[in-house]
């Protein structure tokens, strides 16, 4: 094949290194923003100028074989490379510009970060935010995002992690459930409680608690639960404690709001709910040689708009 031909084919060689990366014909066509059709006629144009089969095509996956695979090894470090070289070359400008994908919680992203994005595209009119709202851990590098905001115990170690800000779990319930129902007063009576719960751990669900006094710090204490009702969303468990179902347990991200309105009411202050949520905001990055500008415009604005954390808003914060 003679090099003009070859030349033609270097953007479907990247597909195919897409296509490898996410693992479907319609995740590699959303990430690289083009119809499932292009990307199987592009694939098809590459298989037959290769002459050998590149992919094995099934009703379920898409794998490739040892000939597309040896492609993508042999190539994907070079077409990172120029990746990297477009990025210095694009951060000589003086005004931050580009696309920024970002991930992140569905709850925290409605309730916290989208508030924030307004100021942050008007400071850089240049650069375009696209964010993706979901709760699954996701391989930035391989899905192509840029930045991803995570409310866990420890970050991945694949990836470049920054301390957003703390956050608290809060047990709380409305005025009105606990003037129909009491208050409890020690973790033991939560079992004669109504419960709303975010289903984190397998087997039967349970809440622990730790003493926050220092003195006795390392007690904990495990409350089996019979949630009236679950949802893997702090949203709809705070909005189903305002309508008074019950007691949950919330970050206090999602509870601020509601608590400072009097919507709902933080019991057990002297007790630290454990486990259910982390006690961190995360922001992280893919490993690369060098921080895109925009990202670190992002960046040092995240850092600065979550400064105070969310305990600030707080009127029951300890």
């Amino acid at each position: 094949m003679d090099s003009k031909n070859i030349d033609r084919l270097w953007p479907h060689i990247h597909w195919l290194i897409v296509l490898a990366q996410q693992g479907s014909f319609t995740s590699a066509a959303r990430r690289l923003a083009v119809s499932k059709a292009a990307m199987s006629q592009r694939m098809a144009e590459l298989e037959r100028a290769a002459g050998v089969p590149l992919i094995l095509r099934t009703t379920r996956s898409v794998r490739l074989t040892d000939a597309g695979q040896r492609l993508v090894e042999d190539t994907r470090d070079a077409y990172a490379r120029i990746a990297h070289s477009f990025a210095d070359v694009r951060d000589l400008s003086d005004v931050p510009a580009g696309l920024l994908r970002i991930t992140a919680p569905v709850a925290f992203s409605r309730q916290q970060l989208v508030a924030r994005l307004p100021e942050f595209l008007r400071r850089y009119p240049k650069i375009r935010v696209e964010l993706d709202m979901r709760d699954s851990l996701v391989s930035l590098a391989s899905e192509g995002f840029d930045l991803a905001l995570r409310h866990v115990e420890s970050p991945p170690d694949t990836d470049v992690a920054r301390v957003l800000c703390r956050t608290r779990t809060l047990l709380v319930a409305s005025p009105a459930y606990l003037a129909a129902q009491g208050t409890p007063q020690e973790p033991a009576q939560l079992v004669e409680h109504w419960h709303l719960h975010y289903p984190r751990q397998q087997g039967a669900a349970h809440w622990v608690f730790e003493r926050v006094d220092s003195r006795r710090r390392g007690k904990q204490v495990t409350v089996p639960v019979q949630p009236r009702f679950v949802a893997n969303n702090s949203e709809v468990l705070r909005d189903m404690a305002c309508a008074g179902l019950g007691i949950a347990l919330l970050p206090n991200f999602s509870a601020q709001h509601a608590v400072r309105q009097g919507g709902l009411v933080e019991i057990l202050p002297q007790w630290r709910p454990v486990g259910t949520f982390g006690r961190t905001i995360f922001a992280l990055r893919p490993y690369t040689h060098r921080t895109p500008r925009n990202v670190r415009v992002l960046l040092d604005y995240l850092l600065e708009a979550f400064a105070d954390g969310f305990d600030a808003d707080s009127a029951s914060a300890s």
